[in-house]
């Protein structure tokens, strides 16, 4: 019995050489020549999915150098729980990520609570502007004061208010 199921081709799936901005606070990084900037997208970023080694990546992006060709930031947390640095070689695979921005259940249990325009308002700003009130909300250190910030956001953007607009 054959099913529908799509199978999905990924955008890359190669071996590349880790590579690294000389000088202190350098980026280390995987140069993807396969993959053009989306001229659509903020500074050209196009957003992935997929593994670097054994590493699984979710809403990534891969960033323009400048010369016509994308980076593969690999941060530090990645690079050791990987075991590799600059020289080394790493198999990445990408998929194209075109999921919207996870938005924590918390978050959508509140907005369960409000009227639907107020989630239909969150989900029409742009997804940087998405990002900016959930990192607001999650650099607070006690529970309490984010609780207090779910609380403004939800006033705010029932107004339609984006954060860098107060």
């Amino acid at each position: 019995m054959m099913t529908n199921t799509k199978i999905e081709k990924p955008l890359v799936d190669a071996e590349y050489l880790l590579e690294k901005i000389p000088g202190k606070g350098g980026w280390t990084y995987v140069v993807i020549n396969e993959i053009t900037a989306d001229k659509r997208a903020k500074f050209g970023w196009v957003k992935v999915r997929g593994s670097i080694d054994d590493f699984k990546l979710n809403q990534y992006k891969l960033m323009p150098m400048g010369n016509g060709k994308l980076f593969l930031p690999v941060k530090a947390e990645i690079r050791k729980k990987i075991k590799k640095q600059e020289g080394d070689n790493v198999r990445v695979i990408l998929y194209l990520d075109e999921r919207p921005l996870g938005i924590p259940e918390e978050i959508m249990e509140c907005f369960k609570n409000e009227p639907e325009a107020v989630f239909q308002n969150f989900s029409a700003f742009t997804e940087g502007e998405q990002n900016a009130y959930l990192a607001w909300i999650y650099e607070a250190k006690k529970e309490d004061t984010k609780a207090e910030r779910i609380v403004k956001m939800m006033d705010w953007v029932a107004d339609n208010k984006k954060l860098h607009e107060l």
